[in-house]
This record gives C-alpha cells, structure tokens and sequence, in this order.
C-alpha cells in the first residue's frame, strides 16, 4: 500500500528558511541605521534654525553679592526708622542678582553695562512695593515677644523671601528680554545648566542669599532670646489706653513617627490661650496741643494708635506623648507663638484701630471740655493723627442758655 502525499508536506523547510533569513537581514539593516546615526549626530548635534544671533551660551558663574548680613537683619528689624537703607538694601539684592543672570547668560561686558540703568527705571516704584508690602506684614510692635520665641530676625527674613518671590522673576524677565534678543518672545541658549532667567534668579542667587540670612538670623535670635531681659528693666512711660481686646484660641499638633511609610507612634498636644490686648497712644512718642485764639480752635495731635500691650496666657489641655515620640520645648514655644501671632493678627484686622481713635476724641472731649468752657464757649476742637492724613473734626460746640459745653458728635454720623 503506497503511502499518500499531503499538500502539507511539500515545500514548508524552505519557506520557513527564506523568512528567516529576512528577518536576518532586517536586523542588520537596523543595526547599520543606528551605528550610522550614531556617528553623525555629533555632526549636526549643534544644527539649529535658530540664527546664531539669537542663541545665548550659557556659562558657570558664582553668586558673590556684596551684602552685609547683619546689617540687613537690622535694617530689617525696623524699616521705618530705616528707610534709607531699607530702599538701598532692595538696590542691591536687586542689582546683585541681575548681574549674576547677566554673568550665567553668558552677555557680553557691553549689555552688563546696561543693567544698571536699566535696573533703575524701575527702582523708583519697586522700593516702595517692597517696603509697604514689608511694613503690612511684620507687625513691628511684636519685636520684643519675637526675640522671646526666637523668632525676630527669622520673621523678617521670611516675609522678606515672600516679598521678593513676588517681584523677582517679572524684574528679571522684564530687564533680560529688553537686553537679549527673542524670537517670539522666546530665548534660544545652549550651555551650562541652561535655564530661563527666573529660574537662574530664583534657585542660584535669591534662594542662597535668604538661606545665608537665615542662617544668621537662627544665631541673632537665639543670642537674643538668652540675653533677653537679664536684668530687670524699668522705664517711664506715658500711655493712652483706649481699647481692650479679650480673645481665646486653641491649637492641637499631632507628631507622628513612621518607619517604611508606618506610623509606629504618635504624640498628641494641645494647647489653649486666652489674649489680652489693648491698643491705644503712647503720648510720649507725640503729643501736642495748640491753642489758636483767633480761629477759636484747639488743636490736639496724637500719634497713630498701636498695641501698647499684648497678655497671652496659654495652658495645656492635652499632652499625649507616644513611646517612640518626644515632644521638645521647640514643639510647645512654636504652638504657643502661632496663638500669639493669630491673637496679633486678627487684632490688626480688624476696625479695633479706628475704634481707638474714636474713643480717644471722646477722651479728649471730656477732658478738655471743662478747659473750653472756662476759656471760650466758642472754641472748636480739631484732633489730628500724627503721620497720617486722616483728620477728624468736632462740630462747633452748641451750646444753652446756661452757657454749657455739651458733647458733640466727633465722627461722620454714618
């Protein structure tokens, strides 16, 4: 019996040898292409259609600014008495930083030359948004319980680094772009850590310059904070208390340990406080009285109302230590400040200011009524706001038969 002869056993070997032998030959082929491409990318690596005239190279440079730490937490420890040098403080963290991106972006002595006048068309408006925003958030009343909480010099220097995150990348940019030419407002470079003009600003020379004064002031207020007070301190002072401001808060903080991600212990604590504040006039920083007889007005000038006092009496309500955690004194100074600061902040928040000028021309009409009355029934009454434009007016005083001086509205009847 002769064996039959299937379809599939006919010519499958070859068939299977030719696929091979293309895929072989595939393999290759690709293996060729990427030696290839490999030898001739470094020949157009720097191909670009970007005109050479619009390319910057970027190169290394050290950020040296010529800044005296000490001097900049001092003058930032009180702008007000310091604005000179506050303004000139801003000039040369500001120039400082220009020209290290200038230096990085690798331009040329003609257009650093540039900088400078560039810098200043700005300067005018950009040292007086620093210094207002400066003054709106460091309450400069707080220095004393700042230093306590080793925190003054830090607190500045915080606020500081909020302002000039603000401000820094639109100067940069700004002053950059007008130096080196775009193309559709894009900068092409090539070089060494190449960035965009903020980020070189932001990371290479604002960030370690307030790193470098935090560093200072960690030493300045620990310093402080020991030598606070060493001896008892007594001085005379003239006050006008005319608002007081009684609060309670609470803060709770939960400290945890892990290990690999778990948490293997914790520690609860809780800490309440009650607040005491009173805002009013320290009559020895200013204080006049001018009598005018021919307009019959007595002048009566105060300074700006600011907290004369601030009592804080915190108590723990809840202290849970866990076996693998430990609760330090920095834990509780830090929970007991954050009350204090959120007490102070609310406070100055709040219309508790214009109040306290309210209640003062209601004091000074009582006290300088009896005066008036003897004097001239005629007199009028002008309170004024030393370093302020805000001035407030009695109405001429009415007066009945009997020729008595009665109260009169001193505000606006809203």
């Amino acid at each position: 019996m002769t064996r039959g002869r299937y379809p599939a056993d006919g010519p499958a070997p070859k068939q299977s040898l030719n696929t091979g032998r293309v895929l072989i030959f595939t393999l290759v082929l690709c293996l060729a292409g990427l030696v290839v491409f490999k030898y001739t990318s470094k020949k157009w690596k720097n191909y670009t259609m970007i005109p050479k005239e619009l390319q910057l190279n970027y190169i290394p440079s050290d950020y040296t600014p010529n800044i005296d730490d000490e001097e900049a937490l001092r003058i930032l420890s009180n702008p007000q008495r310091n604005r000179k040098e506050f303004n000139d403080l801003v000039y040369k963290i500001n120039m400082s930083i220009l020209m290290h991106v200038g230096n990085r972006m690798g331009l040329d002595d003609e257009n650093k030359s540039k900088i400078k006048p560039e810098y200043e068309k700005h300067h005018e408006y950009l040292k007086n948004l620093y210094y207002h925003d400066f003054v709106s958030l460091k309450d400069t009343t707080s220095n004393l319980y700042q230093s306590w909480y080793d925190n003054e010099s830090g607190n500045a220097v915080e606020i500081l680094r909020e302002i000039a995150s603000k401000y820094t990348c639109f100067l940069v940019t700004q002053i950059m772009t007008t130096l080196v030419q775009t193309k559709a407002g894009s900068i092409y470079a090539r070089g060494s850590d190449v960035d965009t003009p903020c980020g070189i600003a932001m990371t290479e020379a604002l960030s370690p310059l307030l790193k470098r004064m935090e560093e200072r002031a960690a030493i300045e207020d620990f310093s402080r904070s020991r030598g606070l007070l060493q001896e008892k301190v007594e001085k005379a002072i003239a006050e006008l208390a005319t608002m007081e401001v009684r609060d309670k808060k609470g803060i709770n903080k939960q400290m945890q340990t892990k290990i690999w991600g778990f948490n293997v212990s914790s520690s609860d604590v809780e800490i309440t406080a009650i607040s005491i504040l009173k805002v009013g006039f320290k009559l020895d920083d200013y204080f006049n009285i001018n009598l005018n007889p021919k307009t019959n007005i007595v002048s009566i000038t105060l300074p700006e109302p600011t907290i004369l006092s601030h009592e804080v009496y915190p108590k723990i309500e809840k202290l849970d230590i866990g076996w693998m955690r430990e609760v330090k004194s920095v834990n509780l100074n830090s929970g007991i400040n954050a009350l204090r600061e959120e007490f102070r902040r609310e406070a100055l928040e709040s219309d508790i200011m214009d109040r306290s000028r309210t209640q003062a021309i209601e004091l000074m009409n009582t006290m300088f009524g009896p005066l008036l009355k003897s004097m001239n029934r005629n007199y009028q009454v002008r309170v004024k706001f030393r370093a302020s434009t805000r001035e407030l007016e009695m109405p001429e005083a009415t007066t009945d038969e009997t020729g008595e001086v009665k109260k009169v509205s001193t505000l606006d009847e809203e």
